[in-house]
């Protein structure tokens, strides 16, 4: 059996993400797709709208035949580390091909691209440093770097997110000498960025959850079973998961910690724990303290990861420890369909990392494992008391989501 990879979120699985399942499916002329999804926080440094288990099932019911999790130690992480992770565990679960969606549409600007950046990788890394010092964020800077290092209009665009992704997933394929080929396919209908979805049926996820927040109806741009899972969410939760949820958590960190404990957090460099402390005493939500935090050279993307670091009490020491690749790694099992079981039973023997199908099971995995299990337990604080340990201990006891043919 033929499986193909995708690197996916599915915050939620809309309409465009069941095109991409399709059309995957058909170019790797695969019998199995699998997707590496990341757990409760993302890698934008938002909180999943509704739990891993869910989303899980919402990627099997639209087509997906396995779903595995990528840990916390990358998923919460710059687009290198992101990539990394994902990259690693396709290739341990025998992927052929690892699929992906892109505003280029076309693999091979993808791989002169790896070629060139591998002929002019210091220059261009210099070249990053010099902008980075003049207070550009990162991933300005290294779009400045690349552009007056190659200067020509005909190259691939690194100013667009999935590009930036695709481009790191295809230099991590190299750099770990995957067996696996890289394929991409044309975003259609929707930009990643657009945060209005319009009147046809496919919407990016940005719009979708900006449309959820303010609570219009966005059935037309979902498939049937995501609309009825994430209905069924609502009604069983009482709500689905936003940032401003856990402000006051945020805000208890920074009202009990020293700038020194502060500093030790990951992703909090150059005194930003001292504007934490003093955006964070004035802030009246987490939006409020998100635009008083705000900078030229600090995105709102990295200082949302910050925030999550913040919120799961993450530190620099842990994600070193992640990055040294002395960590014991694994396959946490979300789900899978009938097909997706059989590609287990037949390849699961010769898998470089063992499967984990339960959050018991993570405690004998280190630091890597550690952090999932922290980030699980902080996803549900929104669940006040009781309703808090029920979730808890539902997470420790679910088991993979089997779907059978019906």
């Amino acid at each position: 059996m033929k499986a193909v990879g995708l690197v996916v979120e599915y915050n939620p699985f809309h309409n465009g993400h069941l095109y991409h399942v399709g059309k995957a499916k058909e170019d790797a002329g695969a019998d199995v797709v699998i997707a590496v999804m990341s757990g409760s926080f993302l890698q934008r440094g938002e909180p999943a709208l509704v739990s891993k288990h869910v989303r899980a099932e919402m990627a099997l019911q639209a087509g997906v035949d396995l779903v595995v999790e990528l840990p916390y130690g990358y998923s919460v992480q710059t687009a290198p580390y992101f990539a990394e992770g994902a990259v690693r565990l396709l290739t341990a679960l025998q992927c052929g091909n690892l699929h992906f969606g892109s505003e280029e549409g076309d693999i091979d600007r993808f791989l002169q691209l790896l070629a060139f950046m591998k002929k002019n990788d210091h220059a261009y890394q210099q070249q990053t440093k010099e902008f980075l010092k003049k207070g550009y964020a990162y991933p300005r800077a290294s779009a400045e770097a690349f552009a007056l290092l190659h200067g020509s209009s005909t190259q691939l665009s690194l100013n667009e997110p999935n590009n930036i992704l695709g481009f790191h997933y295809v230099q991590q394929i190299d750099a770990q000498a995957s067996s696996m080929e890289p394929l991409t396919t044309l975003r259609i209908a929707a930009s990643y960025h657009d945060e209005n979805m319009g009147e046809g049926t496919i919407a990016s996820a940005t719009s979708i959850r900006k449309a959820l927040l303010h609570k219009k109806n966005v059935e037309y741009v979902l498939p049937a079973s995501t609309a009825r899972l994430l209905d069924h969410y609502k009604q069983s939760h009482g709500h689905v998961h936003f940032w401003e949820d856990y402000f006051p958590y945020l805000k208890y960190q920074i009202l009990t910690r020293t700038p020194a404990e502060l500093k030790q957090i990951a992703e909090c460099e150059e005194g930003l724990e001292y504007r934490l402390i003093e955006t964070g005493r004035q802030a009246n939500s987490f939006s409020d303290w998100l635009s008083r935090l705000k900078t030229k050279r600090y995105t709102k993307t990295r200082l949302q990861r910050l925030f999550v670091h913040l919120l799961t009490n993450t530190t620099k020491e842990e994600m070193a420890t992640v990055r040294s690749g002395q960590e014991n790694h694994y396959i946490r099992l979300l789900g899978m369909s009938e097909t997706g079981k059989s590609y287990l039973n037949q390849n699961k023997k010769s898998f470089a990392f063992p499967i984990v199908t339960r959050e018991s099971e993570l405690k004998q995995f280190g630091a890597l494992a550690s952090l999932d299990q922290r980030a699980t337990a902080c996803y549900w604080l929104t669940k006040p008391g009781a309703l808090h340990s029920e979730a808890m201990k539902q997470e420790f006891q679910v088991t993979p989501l089997l779907l059978k043919n019906s």
